[in-house]
C-alpha cells in the first residue's frame, strides 16, 4: 500500500459566526478561495498535478450548495482541469475528506489531492438543509432523534459530569487556547483573511475569550434545557435509556462548541509527487476510520472510532503522543478521555472548538493541522484526531510525524 503524506496545511482565523462576526461579509466561496491560493503559493504548486479537491460542507445549501469545492478551484485559479467534490459527513465532514483524499493516494489511484472544508455558519445557518434525521416525523421516532445537546445533557448524566465538571474542562480549553495564541503555536498555519479591497478582515480566532472566569461560566444558563423539558426531547430520550430518570441539563453556551466561520486545506501526496515538486513531506496517514453508534446518544462515537482507528494501525492508546478530540460539548471529551483512560495532558493541549469555535465542515481538516504542528513543536511523533458525529457516528485518524 502506498503512503499518503501531508506537505502541507493551512486554515482562516474562525471568526464568529453571527452577523457581526468579522468574517459574516466573507462569501463561503471567497473563505475557500483564500485557503486554495495560500495552499498554492506556500508550496509553489503546479496545480495541475492535483487529482480533486474534496472539502467538508454540512449544510450544501444556498451559497454552499452546487458543489461548492468545484467553484472554489475555478476563483481561485487552479486548473480547470481539477475536479472538485463536496462530503458531508456532519461534525466529521472535514476530517471525512482529509481520511478520503488519503484513501485515495494509499490505494494508488491518485498521487495528489487537496482535502478540507469550508462553512460560513453565519451566512448558512446549521441546520439548514433540513433532512430526514430531525424532519421526517416517522423516521424521527423510530431512531429517538434528539438534538445534539439534549444528547450531550444524557452523556452528562448517565456518566456523572456535573456541571462544575463540564465548566472546568471549558474553562481550561479558554486557557489552552489563550496560551497557544499568546505564544504563537497557530501562527505558522493561520492565514489572515481580506476583503475585496485586500485589507485583513481578521487575522487570528475571533470567538476566544481568555478572560473568561469559573465565575462567569457558573452564571450561564443551560442551553437545552427549555427544549427538552417543554419540546419533549428528555421524554424522548429517557424512553430510550430508561435508566435515566431526570436529564441533568449542564450544557451552556460557555462549555459547548462555538458557532463560527472557517475554511482550510490541507495537501496530500505519495511520495513520488513530493520529490517532483521538491516538497519534504510533514507527516504521513498512519490509518482511518470511521464508526456508527446508538443515534439517540449520538455523541458517544469518538470512543468506538478510535478504538478502530487504533486496530487498524496496529497500535494502543499508549503508542499515541497526542489526542485532537473535538470539543462539541464538554462531556463528549470528558467521556472519551474516561474510557481510554488518556490524561488531559494529552488531550487538546492547544485548546479546542469550546474556546475557538466549530465551523462545522472545516474542523475535522483543521484539528490535522492543528496537531501537525503540535506534533513538529514538541518533537513528538504521532497523533490522533476524532471527532464525534450527528446521527450517531464517528471519525478518526492517525497521522506520524515525519
Amino acid at each position: 500500500m502506498t503512503n499518503a503524506y501531508i506537505y502541507e496545511h493551512v486554515r482562516t482565523p474562525r471568526g464568529k459566526g453571527r452577523a457581526g462576526g468579522a468574517l459574516h461579509e466573507i462569501s463561503p466561496l471567497q473563505l475557500g478561495t483564500q485557503v486554495l491560493q495560500a495552499l498554492r503559493e506556500r508550496t509553489q504548486l503546479d496545480t495541475r498535478q492535483l487529482d480533486d479537491v474534496i472539502m467538508g460542507v454540512v449544510s450544501p445549501v444556498g451559497e454552499q450548495g452546487s458543489v461548492l469545492p468545484r467553484s472554489i478551484v475555478l476563483n481561485a485559479d487552479y486548473d480547470e482541469s481539477i475536479p472538485g467534490v463536496q462530503v458531508n459527513r456532519f461534525c466529521g465532514s472535514g476530517l471525512e475528506a482529509v481520511n478520503m483524499a488519503a484513501m485515495q493516494v494509499m490505494s494508488g489511484q491518485c498521487q495528489a489531492l487537496v482535502a478540507g472544508g469550508v462553512e460560513s455558519m453565519s451566512r448558512v445557518p446549521i441546520g439548514a438543509d433540513g433532512g430526514a434525521w430531525s424532519c421526517d416525523p416517522a423516521f424521527a421516532a423510530k431512531v429517538s432523534f434528539v438534538p445534539q445537546g439534549i444528547s450531550a445533557d444524557l452523556i452528562a448524566t448517565m456518566d456523572g459530569f456535573d456541571r462544575a465538571a463540564v465548566d472546568a474542562f471549558a474553562l481550561e480549553s479558554q486557557r489552552r487556547a489563550a496560551q497557544a495564541w499568546a505564544e504563537n503555536r497557530f501562527s505558522k498555519s493561520v492565514i489572515p483573511v481580506h476583503d475585496v479591497l485586500g485589507d485583513t478582515v481578521l487575522a487570528c480566532d475571533e470567538y476566544l475569550r481568555p478572560a473568561t472566569t469559573p465565575e462567569d461560566l457558573a452564571r450561564l444558563k443551560p442551553a437545552f434545557e427549555q427544549m427538552g423539558r417543554d419540546g419533549g426531547f428528555d421524554a424522548v430520550a429517557i424512553r430510550k435509556y430508561p435508566q435515566v430518570q431526570t436529564i441533568e441539563h449542564v450544557h451552556t453556551a460557555g462549555n459547548s462548541s462555538g458557532i463560527v466561520d472557517g475554511a482550510c486545506a490541507v495537501l496530500l501526496g505519495n511520495k513520488g509527487f513530493g520529490i517532483a515538486n521538491g516538497l519534504t513531506p510533514r507527516a504521513r496517514i498512519r490509518a482511518v476510520a470511521s464508526v456508527g453508534c446508538e443515534p439517540c446518544m449520538m455523541l458517544a462515537g469518538p470512543t468506538p472510532a478510535a478504538r478502530k482507528v487504533l486496530a487498524k494501525a496496529g497500535m494502543s492508546v499508549k503508542d499515541i503522543d497526542l489526542f485532537e478530540v473535538n470539543e462539541a460539548f464538554a462531556a463528549v471529551v470528558l467521556r472519551f478521555m474516561r474510557e481510554l483512560e488518556v490524561d488531559h495532558a494529552k488531550v487538546n493541549v492547544n485548546g479546542g472548538a469550546i474556546a475557538l469555535g466549530h465551523p462545522l465542515g472545516a474542523t475535522g481538516a483543521m484539528l490535522i493541522g492543528t496537531a501537525l504542528d503540535e506534533l513538529e513543536r514538541t518533537g513528538q511523533s504521532t497523533a490522533l484526531c476524532v471527532l464525534c458525529v450527528g446521527a450517531g457516528m464517528g471519525t478518526a485518524a492517525i497521522i506520524e510525524r515525519v
